[in-house]
Order: C-alpha cells, then structure tokens, then sequence
C-alpha cells in the first residue's frame, strides 16, 4: 500500500506542475501575441480564456489535492473549503461553456470561411468577448449565490453527511440547494456537451467531404500538404475529443461516489486524478500547433530588448 501511495503522489505532483506549466505558458504566449499584434484572432481569444479556466482549475483543485495527497489534512477551513470549492465549480462550468463555444465557433467558420466571414474579424473579436464576459459573469453570480447561502445557515434540518475532500470537509448541501445546484449549472452542462458534440461531428463531416473533394487535385500536384484552415480544426478537434472523453469520465466517476455511501480509497483519487487531465494535459495537445509561433514570438521579444 505504501508503494501505491508514492505513485499517487508523485502522479498528483507531476500532474499539477504539467498543468500550472502548459497553461501558463499558453497564456504567455498569446499575451506576447496581443502586445505584438495589439488584436487577438477569435480562436485565441477563446483559447485564452480556456487556459485561464484552466489554471484555476489546476491551482484550486491540484495544489489541494496534492498537498493532501503528502500529508497534509484538514489544513483548510469550513470557509476556505467553500471558496475552493466553487472556484472549482467555476472553472469546470466556464472551461465546459469555453469548449462549447470553441467548437461551435470553428464549425461556423470553416463552413462560412469564403463568405463575408472573414471581413467582420474585429466585430467578430468583440462579439466573442462580449459572450465570454457573460459566462464569466453568469457562473460568477451562480456559484457567489451557493457560497453565501450555506454560510446563512437558515436552517439545518436537511443536512446531509459530512464531505471530506482530504484537505478539508463540509457539511453537504440540502434538497434544495441539490435541485437548484442541477437546474444551474448541470444542466447548462449537458446542453453544451450535446452542442459540442454536434458541432464536432459537422466538423468531422466537413473534413471528410473536404478531403475526398481536394483528393484529385493533391494527386495531380503531388503535395499533400493540408491548408492552415484544416490543421487549425484538427487541432481544436483533437482538443474537443479530449475534454469530451474526460469530461464524460470525470461525470461518471463523480456519479458513482456521490451515490456510494462508504467510498473507496482508488475511486477517490482515481476521480479528482481524472477530473485533473484535461486542465493538466490539454494545454499540450496545442503546443505543436504554436510551437513555431512560440519560438518567433520569443525570438521577436529577445530583438526588441
């Protein structure tokens, strides 16, 4: 058992400095890019976002669970852990609307890429900020009104077990709070897995059609090269089938412990481990997209000093 407990640790450890490193260094990366170009294109824009989602994620969820994961327990109060607890509602919710609204975005844009699409990018920018304030806003309001409301304490009747996360432990919510944390936020959820999986299924469609369409012409000329447009949905694609396979094994994991009553020491970290590798890996899966951006980012940084 003591050998498992180090693999545990040492994997916790590895998955909470890959992911604090990816995201930030993405988030580097297109605040370089803002400063040299002074516009965002809209996928970075949105991307932006998603690493900063990201990173809370990693910094309120990772960190905790590593420390506890060494040793350290109980080292959070009642109202410490409230606070980490809904900055981890919060990245989860804005990292799965931020998805949604990626995928959907791309699935517009290649379809749309020859049309007037591509003369509105700076309205299309502005657009794209005004939508991701509001999901910022809407999911600040939601989980501040579930992190005041147990502090009210107006009554106690409905109580349920006591939740320990390791590094800290709560009271569970009651009925109510259950009913209205569902209609607010887990069914937003579910609506924006169904849009990202349909507007990832267009894009798989379209890359297909794409391709049996371009066939002839690539065995006339001799190049297979693909074009920016098609590598850039790839890679965003790749993206939307990790979150999507996480995302789906996280839920069914966080399902089975919150209907088993006496939970299992594997099912526990297996689950906060799983719920980890999207922040933590999903950074990853774009750096050989932007690795050439980066080093001429980099190298334009070290000319300008």
């Amino acid at each position: 058992m003591d050998f498992w407990i180090l693999v545990i640790r040492i994997t916790f450890l590895s998955q909470t400095t890959t992911g604090i490193l990816g995201n930030f260094c993405l988030i580097f990366y297109h605040l370089v890019l803002c400063y040299r170009e002074c516009i965002l294109k809209p996928t970075d824009l949105i991307l932006m976002n998603l690493m900063s989602a990201n990173a809370l994620i990693i910094l309120s969820a990772g960190v905790p669970h590593t420390m506890a994961a060494f040793g350290f327990k109980q080292f959070v109060s009642d109202f410490g852990c409230r606070l980490l607890l809904c900055m981890q509602a919060f990245g989860r919710s804005v990292s799965i609307g931020t998805i949604c609204l990626l995928s959907v975005f791309q699935a517009i844009s290649i379809r749309f890429r020859e049309s007037c699409w591509k003369d509105h990018k700076v309205r299309t920018v502005n657009y794209m900020g005004c939508s991701i304030s509001l999901l910022w806003v809407f999911y600040t309001l939601i989980n501040f009104i579930f992190f005041l409301n147990p502090l009210i304490k107006l009554s106690s009747k409905n109580m349920t077990r006591k939740r320990d996360f390791g590094y800290c432990s709560i009271v569970g919510r009651n009925e109510i709070n259950d009913s209205l944390y569902t209609a607010l936020v887990v069914c937003p959820e579910v609506l924006f897995s169904v849009f990202i999986a349909l507007s990832s299924g267009s894009m798989i469609v379209f890359l297909y059609r794409h391709k049996q369409r371009v066939q002839h012409i690539h065995s006339k000329h001799g190049s297979r090269r693909t074009s920016p447009e098609s590598r850039a949905t790839q890679n965003i694609l790749l993206l939307v089938c990790n979150f999507l396979a996480f995302y789906t094994l996280s839920s069914i994991l966080r399902g089975c412990i919150a209907l088993l009553h006496n939970h299992d020491w594997w099912l526990v970290n297996i689950t906060r481990l799983t719920s980890l590798c999207f922040p933590s890996f999903g950074p990853f899966v774009l750096m050989s997209h932007y690795s050439t951006v980066f080093r001429l980012s980099l190298s334009w940084i070290r000319n300008k000093k």
